[in-house]
């Protein structure tokens, strides 16, 4: 399952995304680094792949050779996981 980074809706994709796919629902461009799974805000460049070029626009289509559309559940913590934050509060309790 595949969901657009604007309005939150499930998506059917083509197999390769180009550059000039939009979400039915809200019109966002789907071929963008915010539907990447190597887009991150903690990585350098925003982007985990590191042969990427760099991408000022991370919600505008471009032509990143890397670009692979994210699932659904990408960036989201598993169930039960605690975050750094979580265990060091855990320590005081």
């Amino acid at each position: 399952m595949k969901i657009c980074y604007h309005c939150h809706n499930d998506v059917v994709v083509p197999k390769i995304v180009g550059r000039k796919d939009v979400c039915p629902r809200c019109g966002a461009e789907l071929r963008c680094c915010l539907n990447c799974r190597f887009y991150d805000e903690r990585a350098y460049n925003r982007c985990r792949e590191t042969q990427a070029e760099r991408i000022l626009d991370k919600d505008r289509s471009n032509f990143c050779d890397y670009f692979v559309f994210r699932d659904a559940d990408a960036g989201q913590e598993p169930e039960g996981k605690q975050t750094p934050r979580d265990k060091l509060k855990s320590l005081f309790k």
